[in-house]
């Protein structure tokens, strides 16, 4: 993993429910949605696969690229997920190890 600060990811669930979120700590957020430890979308849906990361120097780039993501249609994110992860990989264990 690099030393950038920021972090726009997508998690999923086995269903491939998706969730878009930012971040400056990238595996201390995938490990809290693997334990349900926030209410809401991701912990209804079971979103705890991290399929999609991108790291940004600057949080105001990892914002606008959070809301540029959240404003497409499902099927663009799903190709934006595939075109790195076609498998829809847990990246989780790739930026763990």
């Amino acid at each position: 993993m690099s030393n950038h600060n920021y972090y726009v990811y997508i998690v999923a669930s086995v269903s491939r429910v998706i969730y878009v979120g930012v971040t400056n700590n990238l595996i201390k957020r995938v490990e809290e949605h693997k334990q349900e430890v926030v209410e809401g979308f991701t912990k209804k849906y079971k979103c705890k696969k991290l399929v999609y990361y991108e790291s940004f120097f600057h949080v105001v780039d990892a914002i606008r690229r959070e809301k540029e993501i959240k404003g497409w249609k499902r099927f663009r994110k799903i190709k934006l997920i595939e075109s790195v992860n076609p498998r829809w990989n847990d990246l989780y264990v790739e930026i763990t190890s």
